[in-house]
């Protein structure tokens, strides 16, 4: 998605404008792990979903500390890195009203990624993320 990155994107409201975000989380000896992930936001938390034994869930078990950038569907970041607090989510509210906005964000393309996760029985195996920007 283009846009104009010159100017920081700090508020959960400025980054829903986007399509990918960059999450980078941290290993255990400090070095970043960056990864493109569909997000979107609720009351000014962003949520993203998962696969529940992705390094990224791993890693977040550990530390809440991550950052968050503007970056295409490849994870070619295209604006400034932001810290962020991450943690993951059972609230079963919360993750109602996180894949309505997935959902909503996403469209057919989420509807076909709950297909496949259905299909292949991953769908019950997912992580959540909230990410307090």
């Amino acid at each position: 998605m283009c846009g104009d990155y010159s100017v920081p994107v700090t508020t959960a409201a400025a980054l829903e404008r986007l399509r990918y975000l960059s999450l980078a989380t941290f290993r255990a000896n400090g070095a970043t792990v960056a990864t493109p992930v569909w997000f979107a936001a609720v009351a000014g938390v962003l949520y993203v979903v998962t696969a529940g034994d992705a390094g990224k869930v791993k890693r977040l078990r550990r530390s809440s500390r991550a950052r968050v950038a503007p970056c295409d569907a490849r994870g070619r970041v295209n604006g400034a890195w932001q810290d962020v607090t991450a943690r993951l989510v059972t609230d079963l509210a919360a993750i109602t009203r996180a894949q309505a906005a997935l959902g909503a964000k996403y469209g057919w393309q989420k509807r076909l990624l709950d297909l496949f996760s259905r299909l292949s029985g991953r769908i019950h195996r997912r992580a959540w993320i909230a990410i307090d920007v």
